[in-house]
Formats: C-alpha cells, structure tokens, sequence
C-alpha cells in the first residue's frame, strides 16, 4: 500500500539514575562511596534508504520510542546507554513539526543519516559527591528526561521527468511502454490511484526516472479528484511532461490550460519549471486531422513546426516543435522544449521522445 503521509510521536531515551552506593569488602574499613553514573538515553536518528518507496511501515504506529538509559551500579560502574531508534525513510521525505508546520529536515540523498532527537543524559552517582566535608554522600542525581516530538512525515517522490495530464490520456500507457513500470492500464477515468516510478533507459549508460502520478482536473488545486494529494509528489521532479490527448472530447487549447493553471496555484515553483508537450493518442485519429489539430495548438502556443528536429528522430510527416535556442535560455520554463503526438501503442515518435527528454534532462544539469 502507497502512503505518503503519517503522523508520529517521536522520544528519545530516558537517561538513567545515578547509583547511591558504598564499598562493602572485606578488610576494607568504612568504604567510601562508589556509585556509578546512569547511562545515556538512546537517540532518535532518520535513515535514508533508497530500497523503501511508501511510509507504509508506519501505519497504525503512533508512537516510537528509544530505550532509556540503564541506572549505575556499584563499583563506580556506568549503566548501559539505551539503544538509539533509527527512523528508516524513503528518499524525499520530509519532516514536519505537527503543530507549527515547519520543515525541520529534508531527507533526500541515500544513506543519509540524521541524529534527530537526543537521549537524556545519565545521572551522576554519589561517588561525585564525596567531599572531605560530606564523606557519606546519600545522593545521587536521577537521570535527564528525554525529548518528545509530534511530527508529520511527508514524501515528495524524487524523479527526474514527471507526466501531467487529465485522467485517461494515456500516462499509465507510456510510462509502461518506456519503462519497467508496470500501473494498471484500462479505459476508464483514474485507474492511476497511487504515483508510479519508472526507470526510462536510454543506453547501457544513461537512463531517468519517470513519475506517473493520478490525473489532474480542473479545481485539482482547491481539493477536486485525487490530484491535490499527489501534485507535491511533481514538485522535486527536474522536468515536465504535459500529456494532452488529441482524442479527447476536450481541446488541446483547453487541456493545457486548465492544466497550467492548476500547477501554478499549486506551487509557483511548478509554474516556473521547464516543460515539453506530449500529444497522446495519434494513433486514435486519421494522420489528416492529427496534423491539423497539431498546428491549430502550435499557433495558438505561438510556435512554429518549421524547426530542424531531426538530432532526436521525430516523424518528418507530423508537425512537430523543436526549441531550437539554448534550453538554458527559457529556464523560466515559459516555452515548452518540444510539441510533438506520439503513440504508445503503436510506439510513434516514441524513441524520440525518450532521447528529447533525455537531452533536456542532460542540460538542465549543465544549466544547474
């Protein structure tokens, strides 16, 4: 099960008491004090594990809790220290204060490791209380509280291309034919419930992590249909991928921009992010009105098709937008890096695509 969102009680380690103790051995006359110093609480430390995906292993958890310290012993002997709690998460998991909503760390990189809370520390035995003044001390310190903390862990899945769309316009289908990803494909509205990752290979060498996350609706952004529960999991991705459907009952011209303005009162961040656009479905309509859908949504983006594309292998009887400048020059993501119709079914302009995308990923890094 896919859960991205848990509320913990989290504590550190009591620290033991310090000992109240006096040597006892034989020939030994009135045996000062010996009692040992409690030991220390056990810590609370977040682990970054890239082989978990979901927060699932936290449901129905409420509270976690590392062991306290074990009290001193006589014969100046330490107590145990408790055994510290190590939270193992998922990359990109972020740790929130329940009540005040701050972040109080992002985990993103495997096997980072993160001491989060500290154990109490131990007590001081009655052997530091010995005095030329006070040869019998009858005290020793109890051992320091640990600390408790209601937190709220939230994972924003890590990718580096991230598909959005409508419900039903194809993301399930192409993140299936790139990649090993395997989500439930069929012909009706939301069979994508939970986000889907998928590693897209390009060669023996290079490859992206692909991000299929359920369907945006209009209203998405103040709560409507599934999107506003799985948006966030976009907003570490590097780089978009618009899925607009030519086959839909909706226009191209009103998908993106219902789309375009969801994201943006989601997050301006997404708004700025650089973006390419993927006409799906090609495959459902006659080559005739495919192109003629294709360049009424390219004029009314104010692009041309008239550009050299071939450096990725785009179908030459379609028309397809290519951004020719340099990508570093539309950071602000205002111009999408291609327009082309694809279909996965049929695989067209497939291959393409996944060598686009790859370039554009390459010089977002050469950009960063």
């Amino acid at each position: 099960m896919f859960i991205d969102n848990v509320e913990l009680t989290l504590s550190s380690g009591k620290g033991g008491a310090g000992a109240v103790s006096f040597r006892q051995e034989k020939f030994v006359i009135k045996g000062g004090p010996d009692g040992g110093d409690g030991g220390r609480g056990g810590d609370v430390w977040f682990l970054v594990d890239k082989n978990s995906h979901t927060l699932s292993s936290f449901r129905g958890k409420n509270h976690l809790k590392a062991k306290n310290g074990r009290p001193g012993e006589g014969r100046k002997k330490f107590g145990k220290k408790g055994e510290s709690l190590t939270v193992v998460v998922p990359p990109g998991t972020q740790v929130i204060d329940a009540e005040t909503g701050e972040v109080l760390l992002d985990l993103v990189e495997d096997g980072q490791k993160v001491k989060f809370l500290e154990g109490g520390k131990g007590g001081l035995g009655n052997w530091h209380f010995r005095s030329s003044t006070n040869q019998r001390p009858t005290y020793a310190q109890p051992g320091l509280p640990g600390q408790t903390r209601r937190v709220r862990l939230e994972l924003k899945l890590i990718a580096d291309v991230g598909l959005v769309g409508f419900p039903n316009v194809g993301k399930s289908t192409l993140i299936s034919s790139v990649s090993n990803a395997t989500p439930e494909v069929a012909n009706y509205e939301f069979t994508t419930l939970t986000p889907k990752l998928g590693v897209v290979s390009i060669d023996a060498f290079q490859s992206f992590v692909m991000a299929d996350i359920p369907g945006i609706i209009e209203g998405a952004s103040d709560g409507r249909g599934l999107g506003l529960d799985f948006l966030k999991h976009i907003e570490r991705t590097k780089f978009l991928l618009f899925m607009i459907d030519l086959a839909n009952y909706r226009s191209l011209e009103e998908q993106y921009d219902v789309l375009r303005k969801e994201l943006a009162r989601f997050s301006s961040t997404l708004e700025r992010r650089n973006f390419a656009i993927a006409l799906t479905r090609a495959d459902a309509l006659d080559d005739e009105t495919v192109i003629e859908k294709t360049r009424a949504f390219l004029n009314h983006l104010q692009l041309s098709s008239e550009s050299e594309n071939d450096r990725y292998g785009f179908d030459q009887t379609l028309p397809v937008y290519v951004q020719e400048e340099g990508f570093s020059e539309h950071i602000d993501g205002s111009k999408p890096f291609f327009v082309a119709p694809i279909s996965s079914v049929t695989g067209r302009n497939i291959d393409a695509l996944k060598y686009a995308l790859n370039d554009a990923l390459q010089r977002e890094r050469e950009a960063s």
